[in-house]
């Protein structure tokens, strides 16, 4: 039998951040307790910053009956002589039965001791208290807290629980908190309890109440919000999605509404003026022809027909905000960006201060800048390193920290810094993320990596390398980011000779084990099939600018028409060279040819090997060209023949047509 199940559990308001990121658990935890109690079925999960909810359209009012089944040991171990072993008896004692109560099976080919019982199923009203108590203490959101005289803890206190079973309480009590048939609406709708009937009439109370439990339906109603504002006002809202599902998570009757700021507020960086509002009011900027503008949307939980003073109290709050951030702006502007006071902060333990960390950063900026020719002046790359951390002395930065570098660039602009310097400084940490944008400019670039460079080398140096999924100073991020750089910039970059070059300055270091960290996320940086990766791995190939054109190379041909055919062919040719040693000098002397076949493909091989490629991708396609030629030669000339000269000469010509390909990647590594 089936019946409708409501389970809603009331809290003080919950904060969003630590919601949102357990909520793709939340379904799976409670699911795979039902299951445990052989109780899963169909329901749905719906949140407001007040209420976790748990509906069940048609939930089993019973457990199913079942069979429990139970083997024992051996007859022959169980009897001796016709009387009951200790484990006869251990078995009829772990059943709960009489021996006579036993039978036997068999198992395994052995006659075994058993018992099966029927088990009738538990009625679901007399599980579910344990059942939410489980999930309830199952759900991690970082902090929790005690309240009242409660043992207990939660994220916030609980304040009322409802569970009904079609119309009828579920009595329960979790955390000291009994269950009732009333629920908690809108504050201003009303303020104490109200009561409900039973499950389906639950969700037309919250509706009446001031209440839009479904977050989908929150979403939707702030998205048409929005748009109304934009074509009403002419206006663009920009929507930061992590914000947008905040907001969503803290309201229960969320309205859209257009404020307004002091325009003189403007003359502040659009960082700091969107910082704020993001950070410390949950605003929304707002644009005009791609410029801020002093406007603001906020999303009330009011429920009210009138928005005047709920705007007009948003615009009181971020007043105060904006003032601060133009106070330390013209404080910053004062001091000027000064990197005095660096020398007192520690960067970390066993690595200095940051201002040890600047002078590291130059010196891998100054060898970079040498070994990549482009057009710039190595003054503003020595000038950017210099300044580029300048402004954590600002406070500016000290109360907004995540806008350190992007802070620094507008002051260098501010006290005539050019702005190849500025530009650096600002870009110094890109890029910092997946789809994160890249330095605008070779010297910009060469900035990021440094600072990369140095902190990767650094943190190894102290023996902080990331384990596990734990990786606390994003080491590989950094990675990805020179990846990415490398790859933009065309800078050769060989992780064996130039991390030896640049390691120098540092503590002893483990370079095996940063080659393996840097390959590790070499394997992970590319979306292609492992085995390609592998291939170009096995070459030797170790420079990350030529790695990337090769695994690319590869892939495109592996993913081409007819290469299963051509993957055939040089797998023969790899099974035949495996035991010659390819570092030696290959000599194929021509004069030793007695088939056609065998001139034919040398002729074609020296052919290929003597032109000039553009890419690895034209050199791996010629080179794989040379498939027919391979397949004649294998059909019409015995590799293995009597003389021993000829022999090793037909052998080291396949040889050689295999290590040319061994130089791009190592084609029997790939699997299709």
């Amino acid at each position: 039998m089936l019946k409708p199940l409501l389970i809603e559990i009331g809290v003080e308001e919950l904060p969003a951040v630590p919601l949102l990121k357990e909520l793709k658990n939340i379904e799976t935890k409670y699911a795979k307790i039902l299951e445990e109690y052989a109780l899963l079925g169909e329901f749905e999960f719906y949140y407001t910053p007040r209420r976790l909810v748990l509906w069940h359209r048609e939930f089993k009012v019973s457990q199913e009956d079942s069979v429990e089944e139970f083997f024992g040991a051996p007859l022959a171990v169980a009897y001796k002589d016709g009387e009951p072993t200790p484990a006869a008896k251990g078995f009829a004692k772990k059943c709960g039965v009489t021996l006579e109560e036993l039978s036997s099976t068999d198992k395994g080919g052995k006659e075994v001791l058993y018992y099966k019982k029927d088990v009738k199923g538990k009625a679901s009203v007399e599980l579910l208290a344990e059942i939410i108590e489980k999930w309830i203490k199952s759900l991690e959101f970082g902090k929790t807290m005690r309240w009242g005289s409660a043992s207990d803890k939660f994220i916030r206190p609980i304040r009322w629980v409802n569970v009904m079973m079609d119309d009828k309480l579920v009595p329960f009590t979790l955390f000291g908190v009994n269950a009732a048939k009333s629920t908690f609406l809108h504050r201003i709708a009303k303020f104490g309890a109200l009561d409900v009937g039973g499950a389906k009439e639950y969700f037309e109370v919250l509706k009446e109440g001031g209440v839009t439990l479904f977050p989908e339906l929150r979403a939707e109603k702030i998205k048409a919000d929005f748009t109304k504002i934009e074509k009403e006002s002419g206006l663009t809202i920009e929507v930061d999605e992590e914000l947008f599902d905040e907001v969503v998570a803290i309201t229960e009757n969320p309205t859209a509404l257009l404020g307004s700021f002091d325009e003189a507020f403007l003359r502040l960086p659009p960082e700091v003026i969107i910082t704020s509002m993001k950070e410390h009011q949950r605003y929304f900027p707002v644009f005009k022809d791609g410029k801020l503008i002093n406007k603001f949307v906020v999303v009330s939980n009011a429920l009210t027909d009138d928005f005047t003073e709920v705007i007009a109290g948003n615009e009181v709050v971020l007043r105060p905000r904006l003032a601060d951030g133009l106070f330390f702006w013209d404080n910053d502007l004062k001091r000027g960006l000064s990197t005095q006071g660096l020398e007192k902060i520690t960067f970390f333990k066993g690595l200095g201060t940051v201002t040890d960390k600047i002078d590291r950063e130059e010196k891998i900026a100054s060898r970079l800048f040498d070994k990549y020719d482009f057009s710039a002046n190595k003054e503003d790359l020595t000038r950017a390193v210099k300044l580029a951390k300048a402004d954590l002395m600002s406070e500016m930065v000290y109360e907004f920290t995540e806008l350190q570098g992007l802070m620094g660039g507008y002051y260098a602009q501010e006290q005539g810094e050019n702005e190849v310097v500025a530009t650096a400084i600002t870009e110094q940490y890109l890029p910092d993320g997946e789809d994160s944008e890249l330095p605008s400019t070779p010297l910009s670039a060469v900035v990021a990596m440094s600072i990369k460079l140095d902190t990767l080398l650094g943190l190894f140096s102290v023996n902080q390398i990331p384990t596990g999924s734990r990786d606390p100073f994003a080491l590989r991020r950094a990675v990805n980011g020179i990846l990415r750089i490398v790859n933009e910039y065309g800078f050769s970059f060989d992780i064996i000779e130039t991390m030896k070059e640049l390691s120098a300055g540092y503590e002893t270091i483990d370079l095996e084990k940063l080659e393996s960290f840097i390959l590790e996320r070499v394997k992970r940086y590319y979306k292609v099939n492992p085995s390609i990766i592998a291939a170009v791995l096995a070459s030797g190939e170790r420079d990350l600018l030529a790695l990337g054109q090769k695994i690319e190379a590869l892939n495109n041909l592996v993913n081409s028409e007819g290469f299963s055919e051509v993957s055939a062919t040089f797998n023969r040719v790899a099974n035949i060279v495996k035991d010659l040693d390819l570092n030696a000098d290959l000599n194929v002397n021509a004069d030793l040819f007695e088939e056609e076949a065998e001139k034919a493909l040398f002729s074609r091989y020296s052919e290929v090997t003597s032109a000039t490629y553009a890419t690895y991708e034209e050199e791996l396609d010629a080179l794989l060209g040379l498939k027919p030629e391979l397949d004649i030669f294998f059909t019409n000339v015995m590799v293995n023949a009597d003389d021993e000269n000829i022999k090793n000469n037909r052998k080291s010509l396949v040889a050689s047509v295999y290590k040319s390909i061994l130089n791009i990647a190592d084609i029997k590594e790939v699997s299709i």
